[in-house]
């Protein structure tokens, strides 16, 4: 298969081009489409009981969404502000699809004691489509902003649908931010690892192609499935980062084989067969670390898994057809590497040390790791609020205002109970007592809704609590329970439900890989070991900052109690697939130089000494690009991306330069051992990474 790519993209270049330049296009053009269409409905889990119970109150009472605006000002009775707000509800009232405004000066708990806000809120019709909805949205929005006078300090708008378009709108600005200030850093750091801006631009021309992909990918997803607006940065990110890490991989090798071979065409299908298999099985890694997120029935991270599978895919194609057909048509102007002996020199002294010391380099390393990742036992995860957002976001200045006004716990959801048609009266009143100021709602077909209040954050440890005390108490009467601490429960369940067949779905694929990559059944141990080392290092390190508190303000974040509840299964997915990508650059070079010297302990050292340099250049890269996507402000963008970084460069550090040597040493001939009858298998069906044979002499002067 990859000879037949490298003869297409060599033999009609401009026709490979051409068919990418058309991908761009739609990438740039259609696939940003997906900014309209993203959505902030992470915790949804079609099946569980929240979700069921949360359908069957949509069917009863379609009720709208609603917005809420707030109004700060010194004092909020102040006639003319009065009369300002009076006549904004008025207009609103007007509003084609709005279908209740109720008077805020008559409504008991929206104006602050402090008597400096007010709380306008405002419902929708139920039933609009998508069309109406935004239009009243927007008309509304702009008539509460249009609330002015000398009096009005200030007005926030937010909330429903309003937020969704607030974080589409914000998540576009930080992907151009995050591109303005990645691209030229990364150009710069590959001028200085090439020397040259030919060799240079030509991995920003397939990370651009990356970043096409990620579009075109979510923009495709999003007309079957939710997208959720943080999938954007993160598939970008991930886009423009492997693509990257590929690009340099086989740029790297086609200099090289370029120091013996003159012939352009002849050193591109060189390249191919060789960092191009690394490439394909690194592609196929990552592809396989992501698919553990179908398992969970979570619309959100099966989304992204497809997502995100989607652009390693796009990435992996462009390093195997573009890449080889820009270096046909430019690559001859392309320097070969030059034969530095000092090259990889320290790299090759790091893996004889780790060798020699093996014992005592595992024994510094894996304790300290351990310790790193000892936060990860206290780690909990929830919905999380406002805070999570930027302080210039909207949604956060109306959080922020209505902390500042508002008794605690203003606005927060209740926890919702339903009940069932069959509900015995003793349930109901023993559910009723649990909470004081316990709201009634009688709906149509005999359905009744009990909202009690939840006491503290939406989906504090208060309220999760209160749902579990209401699931313990119901027995087998129908009662249900929905709601923001409901769903919380119901995906922390999900997750440990689910996660062990997500880890047995994603451990099998690996092995399997590796093992048809290296014919060794101890080596993808292994890897999986350390790997998993440097992933509970990085995600502790997490913990220990957002969740904890520690070090946060400088990189713009604050300790939440908790993380994301999207973060920790996204930081172990990628993250684990991105290990797998540096341990692959390693084992090919690795193999190479076993299968030409014979000796398993100097395989090692020359293997590192002629992956590190790219390994390491390949980490740096990625940690710019995950550096500029977290100055955006979001929360769950900083914890993936903080946890992404580390990740990485733990990984390309301690994991793959001392412990991959010391563990390759500690087993000796052994790491490549397997069992006779899948010895004989792999050498039937295995696909193997064969260096390719010696470069053809340079032709000699005729005699004369």
């Amino acid at each position: 298969m990859l000879s037949t790519l490298a003869r297409a993209a060599t033999r009609r270049p401009l026709t490979v081009m051409l068919l990418w330049g058309l991908f761009l296009l739609l990438g740039f053009g259609l696939g940003t489409g997906v900014f309209g269409r993203l959505s902030d409905d992470v915790p949804d889990v079609p099946g569980t009981e929240s979700q069921v119970a949360a359908e069957h109150l949509d069917g009863l009472d379609p009720a709208g969404d609603s917005i809420t605006g707030v109004v700060e000002a010194a004092a909020v009775t102040d006639p003319a502000v009065r009369a300002e707000v009076r006549r904004a509800v008025a207009d609103l009232r007007e509003v084609a699809g709005v279908a209740e405004v109720p008077d805020p000066y008559a409504t008991p708990g929206t104006v602050a004691e402090d008597g400096r806000a007010l709380v306008v809120s405002v419902t929708l019709e139920g039933g609009l489509d998508d069309d109406a909805e935004e239009a009243a949205v927007d008309d509304a929005a702009d008539r509460l902003h249009g609330i002015d006078g000398s009096a009005v300090s200030g007005v926030h708008v937010s909330g429903g649908p309003l937020l969704g378009q607030q974080l589409g709108e914000r998540a576009q600005e930080d992907v151009k931010n995050a591109e303005l200030i990645s691209l030229p850093v990364v150009l710069v750091l590959l001028l200085v690892v090439f020397g040259g801006l030919r060799a240079a631009g030509l991995p920003l021309l397939v990370a651009v192609a990356g970043i096409a992909g990620a579009f075109l990918a979510l923009f495709g997803f999003s007309h079957v499935t939710d997208i959720s607006v943080y999938a954007i940065q993160v598939t970008t990110m991930l886009g423009l980062g492997l693509a990257v890490d590929y690009a340099l991989l086989m740029l790297v090798r086609f200099r090289e084989e370029r120091r013996h071979i003159p012939d352009v065409v002849e050193a591109v299908h060189r390249t191919v067969a060789a960092a191009g298999r690394t490439v394909l099985f690194s592609g196929l890694t990552v592809a396989v670390s992501l698919a553990g997120l179908l398992v969970f029935p979570s619309t959100f991270l099966r989304s992204m898994g497809l997502a995100v599978a989607a652009v390693v895919v796009v990435d992996m194609l462009a390093a195997l057809t573009l890449l080889p057909a820009l270096l046909t048509r430019f690559g001859g102007r392309i320097p070969p590497a030059k034969a530095r002996p000092e090259e990889g020199r320290l790299f090759a002294r790091l893996a004889r040390f780790a060798a020699r010391r093996r014992v005592a380099v595992l024994a510094v390393a894996v304790p300290a790791l351990l310790v790193v990742a000892l936060p990860v036992t206290g780690m909990s995860i929830n919905l999380g609020d406002a805070r999570q957002l930027p302080k210039s976001t909207e949604a956060r200045q109306l959080y922020d205002a209505i902390e500042a006004h508002f008794p605690p716990g203003t606005g927060v959801s209740p926890v919702t109970v339903v009940l069932r048609p069959g509900t015995d009266t003793a349930t109901a009143d023993r559910i009723g007592a649990i909470a004081g100021g316990t709201t009634v709602r009688d709906l149509p077909g005999g359905t009744t809704v009990l909202e009690l209040p939840a006491g503290g954050a939406a989906d504090g440890p208060a309220a999760t609590e209160l749902v579990e005390r209401v699931r313990d108490l119901r027995g087998d009467a129908p009662v249900q329970v929905t709601g923001s601490a409901a769903q919380l429960v119901d995906f922390r369940q999900m997750l440990a439900d689910r996660a062990p067949w997500a880890a047995l779905t994603v451990l099998t694929g690996i092995f399997v890989l590796l093992f048809a990559f290296t014919g060794s059944v101890l080596l993808p141990l292994r890897t999986v070991a350390t790997t998993l080392l440097s992933l509970g290092a990085a995600l502790g390190a997490v913990v220990w900052v957002f969740q904890d508190g520690h070090l946060a303000g400088p990189i713009g974040a604050e300790g939440l109690g908790a993380l994301s509840l999207t973060a920790p299964p996204l930081i172990i997915a990628i993250a684990f697939g991105l290990a797998m990508d540096y341990e692959l650059f390693i084992l090919a070079r690795m193999r190479e130089a076993r299968e030409r010297t014979g000796d398993d302990r100097e395989a090692v050292v020359i293997g590192l000494r002629r992956s590190g340099r790219v390994v390491t250049c390949a980490a740096l890269l990625l940690a710019v690009v995950f550096g500029a996507f977290m100055t955006g402000g979001f929360s769950p963008i900083l914890q993936i991306g903080l946890g992404l970084t580390l990740a990485v460069l733990i990984d390309a550090t301690v994991v793959r330069m001392l412990l991959v040597p010391a563990t390759m040493a500690l087993l000796g001939r052994h790491a490549w051992w397997a069992p006779k009858p899948l010895r004989r298998a792999h050498e039937r069906f295995g696909v193997r990474e064969e260096a390719p044979g010696p470069a053809p002499a340079p032709p000699q002067p005729a005699a004369r």
